[in-house]
């Protein structure tokens, strides 16, 4: 960290919501509440003005709704976090999902009498503190990286996409930057994501693509153009057989970090299955999730692109894999699907 204090910014209608959360951080010296808004209008007038880090939201807002507001803070915030702080925000709605792939950071819900304010308090600072971090980290100067070049006469068979913190938004953006034209190839995705929201998580792709998506079965036979999504209690794999490739889902976490659904059992498997065929693509997230993954797919001759610096929200698990020197390249998600069509097409 810098030395200077974490400026945060709250968003929400109650007083009594506001003074809560502003006595949760009057001891954490690396904490500062820049200022508080009763009412949107009040808090892009401060935007306007002033730069935070991390703003908190709430979505039962007068006038105009926290999750309808969102494009508009995103726009305003200057890169700031924003973390969807509302009672709508329970374990499998609908609403975080909303939330997360409009472009929020995080979403929770809002201390209940029930619960104990001083851990609630604990367990915000540190969303805060990893949040603030990762925007310092982001807007470091560009580094010189090592890239290794694309495997000359690639014939694309598989892709594997990862994602985490950011990664829904991300992800329409992947998408949506797919032409007219399929790659002809299954893709699987881990996206880090509880159990619970994956129904909600499931439609939301279905939005953004016109490819068929489904929540990954065990046995379910691979098939082109089609989107299988790790549940989030189980992480993603893939088998191969006499009459093709199907999925296997185990319980196991990642035994490095213990990531689960992890991406780095995905892209191992891939690797197992595809080899010289298997596509890696690293998007947003907090941590080095993909990156030993990565290594599997570029020793058995496939290749792995990753999000650029500047267009993730968090650039942990993106920067991580291209630190370590597995990466033939870093783009904007909205470049990917021409990037990997070029290079699948390209023969030797």
């Amino acid at each position: 960290m810098t030395g200077q204090p974490i400026r945060l910014l709250i968003v929400d209608d109650s007083v009594v919501m506001r003074s809560l959360i502003e006595r949760m951080f009057e001891a954490c010296a690396d904490i500062e509440v820049a200022s508080t808004a009763a009412t949107t209008a009040q808090a892009f007038d401060f935007l306007a003005k002033e730069r935070v880090d991390v703003i908190l939201l709430d979505h039962e807002m007068p006038g105009q709704k926290g999750l309808d507001a969102l494009p508009r803070f995103l726009a305003a915030a200057k890169g700031a976090h924003i973390i969807m702080l509302s009672s709508h925000c329970q374990r499998g709605s609908e609403t975080v999902v909303q939330a997360l792939s409009l472009g929020a950071s995080d979403a929770l819900p809002k201390p209940t009498g029930g619960q104990s304010i001083p851990v609630f308090a604990v367990q915000l600072a540190e969303r805060l503190r990893r949040l603030a971090k990762s925007r310092q980290q982001t807007s470091t100067p560009e580094t010189h990286y090592n890239y290794r070049p694309f495997p000359v006469g690639f014939e694309l068979q598989c892709i594997g996409v990862g994602a985490s913190t950011g990664g829904i938004h991300t992800l329409g953006e992947f998408l949506g930057g797919k032409g007219p034209e399929r790659l002809g190839v299954p893709i699987l995705l881990t996206q880090h994501l509880p159990e619970p929201f994956m129904p909600y998580y499931a439609q939301q792709v279905e939005r953004m693509t016109d490819m068929p998506v489904s929540i990954a079965q065990s046995g379910q036979r691979l098939e082109p153009d089609h989107i299988y999504i790790a549940p989030g209690d189980m992480s993603l794999l893939c088998h191969k057989r006499k009459d093709g490739v199907v999925i296997a889902l185990t319980p196991e976490g990642d035994d490095i970090i213990r990531a689960r659904p992890s991406i780095n059992l995905m892209f191992r498997s891939i690797a197992r299955c595809f080899g010289a065929g298997a596509l890696g693509v690293v998007l947003t997230g907090i941590g080095r999730d993909g990156t030993s993954g990565a290594q599997a797919i570029v020793e058995a001759g496939g290749a792995v692109i990753a999000q650029d610096r500047a267009s993730s929200v968090i650039w942990g698990m993106p920067g991580s894999v291209t630190r370590a020197g597995f990466t033939s390249a870093n783009l904007r998600p909205e470049k990917m699907f021409e990037y990997i069509s070029h290079q699948a097409g390209a023969r030797p």
